[in-house]
């Protein structure tokens, strides 16, 4: 069958336009398979020169600036020039999570200054801010006042710290410390009024170490009014086999254990976070397609040109993060005392982040060449969508690995 004869073939090159006499053209080299029109071609493509780099990178960088202007080229059939759009996001994303990884520090706190005491000594900054965003006694000129706001101050805590849930243990200590440190400045504001006063005999009434009222520490949840167990108090769906449901609660039993270490381990919590957006990305970039291509069914455009544009825009949106990942890296590198220096930094962060939704949009604009009223109103659509899904995604992969850790 000659090239000609065959649908997945072109009579002349699509990039040179040069009458084809074989399998490659002998004026540019590029391939007379459209993989657009046949999905073993695509995957065959793929395949050969998966690793195979050379000076096209860079051109299709510099193309890809440009919004839309690299799918656009593609499409119209100059492939050889460009990097194929699966291998350019592949690269592009392996590259960008590798750098994340090391750069973005999820969790993660600097160690804080140290202040000096009126005893001569030091303490921690944060602590010193955490006292100082905490009630102030100093106002107050009696005992009755201190005592009644302290009184005051310690129940709302309490009633807050009974409603957050057990997972979230980090938000449960901040609010044990600001207990603490209430009855703290509360003793030290009565010892300045009257140091003789009988209560300054007593211990508080919530010691440092030992348990709120009600607090179920090391329960992940409650159930039936009882801390979760997975026999003793198990979760059972009646909808659900016996085995289904020993299954679930093994896994409930899992995350208790495991989500504690959120607070204990947070670099593992972060790798295991940012592990999961290509993950997310590799599966939903098809889905992404998908939903231009119901959202252009007008335009009778086949679902791997649809492809073709969900794979670039990914790849740029992991190009606008592989930015803010140095950005962020090298304003690491400033010394505090040079915050002024950060200002550039933190600026260009900034409009990277604020350009990738107008780039989206002017690709999808101009690729599929609609009104832009037109165009923004599925570009909203579609985008909320696919937010949606990847979120879900990130966290729904992120929490599974964690579980199962």
């Amino acid at each position: 069958m000659t090239p000609a004869a065959d649908p997945a073939h072109a009579a002349t090159c699509e990039n040179c336009h040069t009458p084809l006499q074989g399998e490659f053209c002998h004026q540019c080299g590029q391939s007379s398979h459209n993989p657009l029109r046949n999905l073993g071609h695509a995957i065959e493509e793929v395949f050969e020169s998966f690793w195979h780099l050379d000076g096209r990178i860079f051109r299709t960088l510099r193309t890809l600036l440009s919004p839309g202007k690299l799918a656009i080229a593609y499409l119209a059939g100059h492939r050889a020039p460009y990097v194929a759009p699966l291998r350019l996001f592949v690269i592009i994303s392996v590259l960008t999570f590798f750098v994340a990884k090391f750069t973005v520090h999820l969790g993660e706190m600097p160690t804080p200054p140290e202040v000096p005491t009126a005893d001569g000594g030091t303490r921690s900054n944060l602590m010193a801010d955490a006292d100082n965003g905490g009630v102030d006694f100093r106002p107050l000129q009696s005992v009755e006042e201190v005592i009644a706001l302290r009184d005051k101050t310690v129940e709302d805590l309490l009633s807050a710290h009974a409603n957050v849930p057990g997972a979230l243990g980090f938000v449960r200590e901040r609010i044990e410390q600001n207990i603490h440190s209430t009855q703290r400045r509360a003793r030290e504001r009565i010892a300045e009024l009257q140091p003789g006063h009988p209560m300054l005999a007593q211990p508080d009434k919530y010691v440092e170490g030992q348990p709120l009222p009600g607090d179920a520490k090391g329960s992940l949840f409650t159930h039936k009014g009882k801390p979760f167990h997975p026999t003793d108090n198990p979760v059972r769906f009646d909808s659900l086999p016996d085995f289904a449901n020993r299954w679930l609660n093994k896994k409930f039993a899992r995350a208790e254990k495991n989500v504690p270490r959120i607070r204990e381990d947070p670099e593992q919590f972060k790798n295991v976070f940012i592990g999961s957006i290509p993950t997310a990305l590799f599966v939903l970039v098809p889905v992404f397609a998908l939903l231009l291509k119901l959202g252009y069914l007008e335009t009778r455009r086949g679902y791997l040109e649809h492809l073709v544009v969900a794979l670039y825009s990914h790849a740029y949106l992991c190009l606008c993060i592989l930015a803010i990942c140095l950005l962020s890296a090298i304003s690491g590198l400033i010394p505090s005392q040079a915050v002024w220096a950060t200002i550039p930094l933190g600026l260009a962060q900034g409009l990277i982040v604020a350009w990738m939704p107008v780039y989206l949009f002017w690709m999808q604009q101009r690729v599929y060449r609609q009104h832009w009223i037109i165009t923004l109103v599925k570009y909203v659509v579609l985008g909320s969508l696919y937010f949606m899904l990847l979120l879900s995604a990130i966290v729904f992969l992120t929490l599974t690995t964690w579980v199962n850790a």
